[in-house]
Parts: C-alpha cells; sequence; structure tokens
C-alpha cells in the first residue's frame, strides 16, 4: 500500500482508505473483523462522521489493537438525538456528541478532527463565530485532536477553510461527475440531472484542487464513487461506466488528494479496492472513458492523467503541466513552486516538440505548446 502525506499535517495516510458509514447495518462482529481485515491490507485511516454508537464502538474495537498505527477522522457537530442522526452547533449536543466519540474511538485522542459538514455560508458564519469554534479550538490546544480538519461539498466552502489558516485538511467530494457541476450549497443538485451542454472540469473546482496544494492543505476523498452511479452505464451522467480503479485514479491525480475513502460491505470489495495498488495503466485508466463518453467531453483540459508518457526526452510532463496550472494562478510564482519544479529532471525547457505526446492525449492538450510556456514561465 502506498502512503501519502496528508497535507501540513505530516500525516503519512494509505492512498486507499476505509468510509465507515456501511458498517451499522452488519453483525458487530462481522463489522469489527471488516476493520481488521482492512488494516491486514494496508489501509490506516478511517473516517467517522456516523453518530450510533454502534458504528463508533464497531470502529473502535477494530482499531484497538493497533490505534497508533490508525489515524482516525472523528466529527465535531454530528450527534444522535432521539435515535437520529443530527447535525449540530449547539454546544449541549456537540460536547458529549464528541466526548462520546473519543471515548468510542480509545486511546484519548482523535487525529483529524473534522468540523462537520458545512456546505453554506450561513454554516460557516455560525461555525466560526460562536462557542463551536472555541471548543474546536479547545481539543487541538488540549491534544484531543491533533489536527483541525472540515469537511464539506461545496468548493467556495472548502476555499475558505483554507483561507482560514488554521484547518490542515479537508474531507471533500470528489468524483468524475460531481467535477462537472459547479458550486452549491445543496448536495442534493450534485446528484441531480447532468446538462449534455457541461464540459470537462468545473474551473471552481479544478482551482480549488491546486488552492489546496499551494498552501499545503491535503485532500480525503468521498463519495469517489458518486454512489456506485458511475459503474452503471444507464445512471452514469457520462452514458459509459468506470471501474473501481478509474474511478480511484481520478481521485488520485486530483492535486492534494492523500487518500480515497471507500465504503465497504465485504472483505471482497477491500480487495476490490486495494488491487488499484497493483493495476496496470490500462486498467487505470479514466481519461480514455471520459474522452471516448458520448456526454461532457474535457477536450484542451489536462486531468493528469499520465496518457501522454512515454516521451522520448524522459520529461514527467503531467507533471509539469500541475506544477504549471499551479504557478499560473498565481500573479507570481512562490518560490517554493520554482524549487518543486526545479528538481524536475528533465525539466519543460528539454522539449524538442516532436509532439509524439499530442498524438496520445485523449482530450487534445496542445502538450507542446504547453511545455514552451511552462519553460518561459519557471525559466528553465
Amino acid at each position: 500500500m502506498k502512503l501519502r502525506r496528508l497535507g501540513k499535517t505530516d500525516l503519512m495516510v494509505s492512498e486507499i482508505g476505509f468510509g465507515g458509514e456501511w458498517l451499522e447495518r452488519h453483525e458487530e462482529a462481522e463489522a469489527i473483523e471488516l476493520v481488521k481485515f482492512a488494516h491486514e491490507q494496508g489501509i490506516n485511516i478511517i473516517d467517522c462522521w456516523m453518530p450510533d454508537p454502534k458504528s463508533r464502538s464497531i470502529i473502535g474495537k477494530g482499531i484497538s489493537e493497533h490505534r497508533d498505527e490508525w489515524y482516525v477522522q472523528g466529527h465535531i457537530g454530528s450527534a444522535y438525538q432521539n435515535g437520529q442522526y443530527v447535525k449540530t452547533r449547539d454546544m449541549q449536543f456537540v460536547r458529549p456528541a464528541f466526548e462520546d466519540l473519543l471515548e468510542r474511538i480509545g486511546g484519548g485522542y482523535i487525529d483529524l478532527g473534522m468540523i462537520h459538514y458545512v456546505d453554506s455560508v450561513e454554516d460557516w458564519n455560525t461555525c466560526m463565530s460562536t462557542e463551536y469554534i472555541d471548543y474546536v479550538k479547545e481539543l487541538h490546544e488540549s491534544g484531543k485532536i491533533r489536527h483541525i480538519g472540515i469537511s464539506t461539498h461545496n468548493p467556495r466552502i472548502a476555499k475558505m477553510a483554507v483561507e482560514s489558516g488554521f484547518i490542515e485538511n479537508i474531507l471533500f467530494s470528489i468524483n468524475p461527475a460531481f467535477d462537472l457541476k459547479p458550486a452549491s450549497e445543496d448536495l442534493d443538485t450534485m446528484f441531480g440531472e447532468y446538462d449534455a451542454g457541461l464540459s470537462g472540469i468545473d474551473p471552481e473546482r479544478a482551482a480549488l484542487y491546486q488552492f489546496c496544494e499551494q498552501n499545503d492543505v491535503g485532500l480525503t476523498v468521498m463519495k469517489g464513487f458518486f454512489g456506485g452511479r458511475l459503474f452503471d452505464p444507464a445512471r452514469s451522467p457520462f452514458g459509459v461506466a468506470f471501474t473501481p480503479a478509474q474511478c480511484i485514479h481520478y481521485c488520485l491525480t486530483r492535486p492534494s488528494v492523500a487518500s480515497i475513502l471507500c465504503g465497504y460491505d465485504t472483505k471482497e470489495q477491500v480487495l476490490d479496492a486495494v488491487a488499484y495498488e497493483n493495476a496496470t495503466d490500462d486498467e487505470k485508466d479514466y481519461a480514455s472513458v471520459i474522452a471516448n463518453a458520448p456526454l461532457h467531453s474535457s477536450l484542451g483540459q489536462c486531468t493528469y492523467c499520465g496518457h501522454c508518457k512515454p516521451c522520448p526526452m524522459d520529461i514527467d510532463i503531467a507533471m509539469v503541466n500541475k506544477f504549471y496550472d499551479l504557478a499560473n494562478q498565481q500573479p507570481e510564482v512562490p518560490q517554493s513552486l520554482r524549487d518543486h519544479y526545479a528538481q524536475l529532471s528533465p525539466t519543460a525547457s528539454s522539449c524538442i516538440g516532436c509532439q509524439s505526446c499530442e498524438t496520445r492525449c485523449p482530450f487534445q492538450v496542445k502538450i507542446a505548446e504547453r511545455m514552451s510556456k511552462a519553460a518561459e514561465l519557471f525559466g528553465c
């Protein structure tokens, strides 16, 4: 299992993670065994947004033998009232709900304390201007949460979180379908109808991933499979089906993404997800699916898919493009970005303009032109 650094937290998380929301529908012993099995496959990060005691206890018991090897995303503001999930900022419910989570997970701490599910500016303002945020910071200062994060489906809220300066990671909904849609405060619109006129990744979402990379804020991914709809050509907005490996690779090629948290019902599903680690380039290839789909073309957009390989000059074209896009968003290229780019060997200046890469690009990106612009921008 490959590990990735989760932004400025410096936590080395497995690039395939565990989204725990399906655990509650299983017998406790079976679900505990599933968590342990995931750990045996190299998975070391798990999300627990669920407020119900059963799910929390399953995770706590499942990780107890290796608590210091697991990273838990625990949510602050997810409460259980009268047998129902409630999102709340009311401290009479927030405090006991988190204390319950802390006790059931074990170890006396939560690795990533997540400001739970903020999709609207109104809710963001409430969180940031009330006793709620004081409590989050109090938990951080006391060591009960080691890092502060947030979960959201709205790129505008995610950008505000990065700008806050104290939020270190974001649990964000990423998949090829969601990335087509503009920002919304209503998650239901993301699952609604998809206009055939939509074309490529929404610029605000693409800019968010680059902004997170620039500020070293790590992303973990929820809803990477679009609720399974991407596996069914009849329900996929693209009119074609993706495989789990293709969806996983799409998420992991977004800037700043460290881990995709998949939901599991069975050990076989765990194995299907971690099989990504040994998948071939052809098996991971989401770009051809998107490019050949009858709907929603991404022509002209680099998705960092790597189809351009191999380069006769051995340039890492996808990485050059990623650095170029990051730099091009800013009035002045940060020295840190220049340093990262300079570590590429060779850099874009080695491009001989043969354009062989362009014949392989599914999205008809003018790669040679971008190499020339990158060499000019970075000076090498």
